[in-house]
């Protein structure tokens, strides 16, 4: 069942929208905690409360839309909208039920529901928050297609929960820290379910999430993974074994736990070894990008260097022809040698060459210092990035064997329980 949900107001457009005649059967079905007696007078009295908060959009409208071939009957309606307006925080909220028939493309008679909530809390005059509904009607969708046995639109599924067949390195390398989480593979397992009508679909659901569909030793139907590990299928989906044999038929023909394993790690093991080939190309295109970053940067080096030389060749020749400028010539000239100025002048002269020569070669080491750190620094890099390649090839090469050599003994997981 489809649930959209939106925060709004305008109670008297929406009203007029719900109870039009444009449909073959209108039915006000129910009108909880409001005053009046018609959808009109019920929005009215929300607005009126609303006018004493700062919410404008008083309303919470949702619409239930069943599978198109499926009799839904007004309490599993009832149902369904007891239990979003559970999980929204809506409960004893003033609310009213609308039901709708009308014939769709197909010819077909069909009934779907509408509910609004008022959201402004009467006792502390503030608007419920409604944080996350898109998400939660999303949970309590995939939880009604589960519990009526429904098939699940594949867009209606949670998006994160991608194919496990085609996991990354990063991914593959995360699940190994972290381990499985039970409520994320409930959901996998669920989901499967929900998207398959045939025991084939369902296989091949499950070998999307990494589970083998096979045959168990003490119940008709396990899924088994690449670890060995065996979930009973009915205690992981939620639904009864009575129900899992009307679904799925007998399962005399799927493979033993033990065949199952042996093909859930092939699968894995055969993606961890495209991951390796992937991972040494993806290295190799580092090395000849690195390669090119090192002469890079060497040629940045020598081009630092030669411009270094430039500015002190420049900068010596300015400071020498200001040294030359102290030098008078003529009657001055003679007179600065006669009273010493001239011996001074040269010796200052020659403190200040000595002092430019120490700083020329003070800069020249300070470059040189940088360019060796810089590339220091590099290599340093390179190195880790060549360690982490080896130890990342030799855990995938590990990891390979263990998968190919791994004896199938299992035990059978039951469902999620604690210890896990």
């Amino acid at each position: 069942m489809i649930l959209v949900g939106n925060q709004r107001g305008g109670g008297y457009d929406l009203a007029r929208h719900l109870m039009k005649e444009e449909n073959k059967r209108v039915e006000l079905h129910d009108l909880r905690g409001f005053v009046s007696d018609d959808l009109h007078g019920a929005f009215q009295e929300s607005y009126a409360i609303s006018r004493g908060t700062k919410c404008k959009q008083h309303l919470f409208s949702l619409s239930l839309n069943p599978p198109k071939n499926e009799d839904v009957s007004k309490k599993d309606f009832e149902k369904a909208i007891s239990k979003a307006e559970s999980r929204l925080g809506l409960q004893d909220q003033p609310r009213a039920i609308v039901f709708h028939e009308k014939f769709g493309d197909d010819g077909e008679l069909r009934r779907h529901a509408h509910a609004v909530w008022c959201r402004i809390n009467a006792e502390n005059m503030r608007a419920i928050q409604l944080s996350y509904s898109k998400n939660k009607l999303q949970e309590v969708s995939r939880e009604l297609y589960i519990e009526h046995g429904w098939t699940m639109p594949r867009g209606h599924l949670n998006p994160e929960l991608t194919d496990r067949r085609n996991f990354s390195l990063a991914e593959w390398q995360q699940a190994k820290r972290v381990g499985k989480d039970p409520k994320e593979e409930k959901v996998r397992f669920q989901n499967a379910w929900a998207v398959s009508d045939s025991r084939q679909a369902l296989s091949n659901a499950l070998q999307e999430q990494g589970y083998i569909l096979a045959k168990g030793d003490r119940r008709g139907f396990v899924a088994v993974d690449h670890d060995g590990e065996v979930y009973s299928l009915s205690r992981w989906v939620g639904v009864k074994a009575k129900q899992v044999r009307e679904k799925l038929g007998d399962a005399k023909e799927l493979p033993s736990v033990e065949a199952a394993h042996d093909q859930a790690a092939k699968i894995v093991a055969d993606r961890l070894q495209q991951i390796r080939v992937e991972h040494a190309e993806k290295h190799r295109k580092e090395q000849i990008a690195e390669n090119e970053r090192q002469e890079k940067a060497k040629q940045e080096q020598t081009k630092s260097q030669a411009q270094l030389l430039t500015e002190q060749r420049e900068r010596r020749i300015h400071e020498e022809e200001a040294r030359q400028a102290r030098f008078r010539t003529g009657l001055w000239g003679f007179w600065d040698r006669v009273t010493g100025t001239h011996k001074r002048t040269t010796e200052q002269n020659q403190r200040e060459i000595l002092e430019a020569k120490k700083r020329d070669e003070a800069e020249t080491a300070k470059l040189r210092q940088q360019q060796l750190q810089e590339e220091q620094k590099r290599r340093d890099a390179a190195a880790k990035e060549r360690s982490e390649y080896i130890e990342q090839q030799r855990e995938l090469r590990r990891d390979t064997q263990k998968l190919n050599r791994s004896p199938s003994h299992q035990t059978q997981n039951d469902g999620p329980a604690p210890e896990r």
